[in-house]
């Protein structure tokens, strides 16, 4: 069923807003995309050639790294899926606004913080002389400092960290469309509480629940930061591979082979997630069919056993606790109380920077001795550093703006209109989303050292906008959709011209979606490490990449009091785009 207001258009009546997204990705992303690919069916001597992938695949050594990119990737995904999916649920379920507030800030607030921060945190915490060895000395229980750091386990802590997140908002999109009194329907029928939430609830979540883990698995094939800072020598990702083809080897046609096998990859994978969901970033009218399928006889037996096992174990609980702990644990607050650990695991972590930056020591270690803000004064007084950050927020002004300019037309599009090509189109717009974030930087880097834009702002904000696009255009598409277009027709009908309707009401109701994208595209920007890596080629570094530098030397606490300064600077975004949001709520119920 359409919006009021929404009509059904011509190609020719959209293409004018969708140009600026086609032709920007089109150039930015296709083509350098593609030129990278083509170079590895070329030899050495120019003529077409199957040499690289013969070197690919006649040893073991890519093979096994690409196998164990997908067992990190899948570990990833089935954490992420089991301790993200109570918090999506009791975001759903909150029994007031303001519990769901917060939940979804701090979600929000740990979905936006820096991959890199959050790595420093976890290199604190887990070294031999970190927090979590200083609290297991001095608590007694080991003789000598645990081996946590540069393993599968340091990997996957920071890698489901990282990518959690995504996955409640996914899981979350579908859940808070769902109906709960189906649950106490079945409970005054005289159904268990484990019964009727797997039976019930949990089948008609499976939309979100399938889609997230398609998406995370997505994500995390592309990941390199978290596997460079954390793991060792057996956690090489085959990002790391195409880096060191690019950067140290110099081998672009080699480089192409092994980007066309993770981008295979990553292309089957979500091939595989269109058939079974859709595309329910935007549109979710497949969901019916795997909401379908998951009431299906084989599927149904399944959550039976499942409903059954819960109500056991629910039973016994009942029959151990006393009454007044049964009372106070009832099912919703296990839910929030899993909820709030959950959030404790993505956010806490990264405070542990903040008390370093302030540590009198040249050294990273814990605990932290005196107070000094000294590293701070090294920071802005560094040309180096402060470059750095100056750059950084130039770029992200200029890229927020530009990725604005190109998204709201392409999401009025998508979001007022139905027209042929509509699925096409939001493919285009996702596909910086689905396609591994590496191989766009490697791409953009070889187009750039053809044009000479290696090494400019320009360039950076070029890169940073094809990145930050489908964000922006997805946030600003559920703004257009609760939009009503008949204001602005009603406005048309007595005699207003269209800039007066621009500047009298469809500025002020879409005001809060564009100003909340600008934040997004900023944010995008300022935190965008893989870009910037490539594209900076080493003459104008980002506060990212300064960080990567420094880190692969060695963490210091002038390190730690950029990764402070970085984390402030985007919970001051977040509280921005918060007050944003609360303030529109309030003039929607005031007027």
């Amino acid at each position: 069923m359409t919006n009021p207001g929404k009509p059904t258009s011509a190609v020719s009546a959209v293409l004018p807003l969708s140009l600026p997204v086609i032709i920007s990705l089109a150039v930015l992303m296709l083509f350098p995309v593609g030129s990278l690919l083509a170079l590895s069916a070329f030899g050495q001597d120019g003529a077409l050639s199957s040499e690289h992938y013969s070197r690919l695949f006649s040893t073991g050594l890519y093979i096994r790294v690409m196998l164990n990119t997908l067992q990190l990737a899948g570990w990833t995904t089935v954490i992420c899926i089991l301790i993200g999916y109570p918090v999506a649920y009791a975001m759903a379920t909150a029994r007031s606004d303001k519990i769901r507030n917060w939940l979804m800030f701090f979600v929000l607030i740990s979905f936006w913080s820096s991959v890199l921060v959050r790595t420093f945190s976890w290199i604190v915490l887990l070294g031999r002389k970190g927090a979590v060895n200083s609290w297991a000395a001095s608590l007694g229980l080991t003789g000598e400092p645990m081996r946590l750091l540069y393993t599968q386990f340091s990997v996957l802590l920071g890698m489901s960290q990282a990518l959690t997140p995504m996955a409640i908002l996914i899981m979350y999109s579908v859940m808070s469309r769902l109906d709960t009194r189906l649950v106490a329907a079945s409970s005054t029928l005289g159904a268990p509480a484990g019964s009727g939430f797997w039976r019930i609830y949990f089948p008609l979540s499976l939309p979100g629940v399938i889609s997230a883990t398609l998406l995370v698995f997505i994500d995390s094939l592309g990941y390199f930061v978290t596997p460079v800072l954390l793991g060792g020598r057996e956690q090489t990702v085959i990002t790391q591979l195409i880096i060191q083809q690019v950067q140290e080897l110099l081998n672009w046609p080699f480089a192409g082979a092994v980007s066309v096998l993770l981008l295979l990859t990553a292309l089957v994978i979500y091939w595989v997630y269109d058939k079974v969901t859709g595309m329910s970033s935007l549109d979710n009218a497949r969901g019916a069919d795997v909401k379908k399928r998951a009431s299906g006889s084989l599927g149904m037996l399944v959550y039976g056993l499942l409903g059954r096992v819960t109500d056991a174990v629910i039973s016994a609980c009942q029959r151990v606790l006393p009454h007044r702990v049964r009372r106070a644990s009832s099912g919703s607050h296990i839910w929030l109380i899993a909820a709030c650990a959950v959030l404790f695991y993505l956010c806490v972590p990264m405070l542990v920077m903040l008390p370093l930056s302030v540590n009198e020591r040249p050294t990273i270690d814990w605990p932290p001795s005196g107070f000094s803000t000294k590293w701070y004064v090294g920071l802005f007084e560094s040309p180096l550093w402060f470059s750095a950050i100056v750059r950084s927020l130039t770029t992200g002004l200029l890229a927020a703006v530009l990725t604005m300019l190109i998204a709201l037309p392409a999401a009025v599009a998508l979001g007022r209109y139905e027209f042929r090509g509509k699925r096409l189109l939001t493919v285009l717009v996702l596909m910086p989303m689905i396609m591994p974030r590496i191989v766009i930087a490697v791409a953009l880097f070889y187009l750039y050292a053809r044009i000479q834009l290696v090494g400019t702002t320009l360039g950076l904000v070029l890169g940073h906008t094809v990145v930050a696009l489908p964000l922006v255009v997805i946030t600003l598409v559920a703004v257009v959709k609760g939009y009503d277009v008949r204001y602005e027709l009603a406005a048309a009908t007595l005699g207003a011209r269209r800039i007066v309707i621009w500047r009298k009401i469809s500025f002020p109701l879409l005001r809060t979606g564009i100003l909340s994208g600008l934040l997004i595209g900023f944010i995008t920007s300022f935190d965008d490490l893989t870009i910037a890596l490539f594209v900076t080629g080493g003459l104008q570094t980002t506060l990212p990449k300064q960080m990567w530098d420094d880190a692969i030397m060695q963490l210091t606490p002038t390190l730690a009091a950029a990764s402070t300064l970085l984390l402030l600077t985007m919970l001051l975004t977040m509280l921005s785009m918060e007050w944003l949001r609360s303030r529109s709520t309030r003039m929607v119920k005031g007027g």
